[in-house]
């Protein structure tokens, strides 16, 4: 029976809620672009892992059959400055082994003797990263190689480290110490002008 007193039903409304994205597409969304970012981190790690080393000097050692490279990426040489060294063979590195050794004022003992190593950012040949010469002086670059050619020993002989660029080391410390030295005294001098020992002795502390 039709009630008079409420009227006619109302009609259904004609806007529908847009339906919400299923979880799965979202899903879908998040793991496509988590692949993009690793495949973009994975891509650029590389250029900077092996960011090619500037040589700018190079100097050729016989060490019986094989004949080696050294390459330095600063010229010339001085103490306490860092730089790279690069240890290119003829023929290649594999198959190869050695040591070199170091004889340079102010190394430790442990520093003398290495075995030849990859360069971390040049991998096709030997060499060292970021090294430094502690003291100026003469150095001796002793290479021993192993391969299938047999045994080979030579050394790079008269290479000349400066002294180090810019002022000595003690002058460098003594002005970077000035502004805390200046500090502590400005401390002191503020302290004793407070005196804070009569303050707390008139208040009874």
């Amino acid at each position: 029976m039709r009630n008079h007193l409420t009227g006619p039903a109302p009609a259904p409304s004609s806007r529908r809620t847009a339906p919400r994205p299923p979880a799965r597409r979202v899903r879908s969304l998040v793991l496509a672009l988590s692949a993009v970012a690793a495949l973009l981190f994975a891509s650029a790690a590389p250029a900077a892992a092996y960011e090619p080393v500037g040589i700018v000097h190079t100097e050729r050692v016989q060490a019986g059959p094989y004949n080696l490279t050294v390459g330095f990426s600063t010229w010339p040489l001085r103490a306490m400055r860092s730089l790279d060294f690069t240890f290119a063979l003829e023929g290649g590195i594999a198959g190869k082994s050695g040591t070199l050794t170091r004889d340079a004022a102010g190394l430790d003992p442990d520093e003398h003797v290495a075995p030849l190593a990859r360069h971390p950012r040049k991998l096709d040949v030997w060499g060292l990263d970021v090294q430094s010469f502690p003291d100026p002086g003469e150095v001796a670059l002793t290479f021993a190689i192993d391969g299938p050619e047999g045994h080979g020993t030579g050394t790079l002989k008269h290479l000349t480290v400066l002294d180090q660029p810019g002022p000595p080391l003690s002058l460098s410390w003594s002005v970077c110490a000035l502004p805390v030295l200046g500090l502590i005294a400005f401390l002191v001098i503020a302290w004793r002008r407070n005196e804070p020992a009569r303050r707390l002795s008139e208040l009874g502390i």
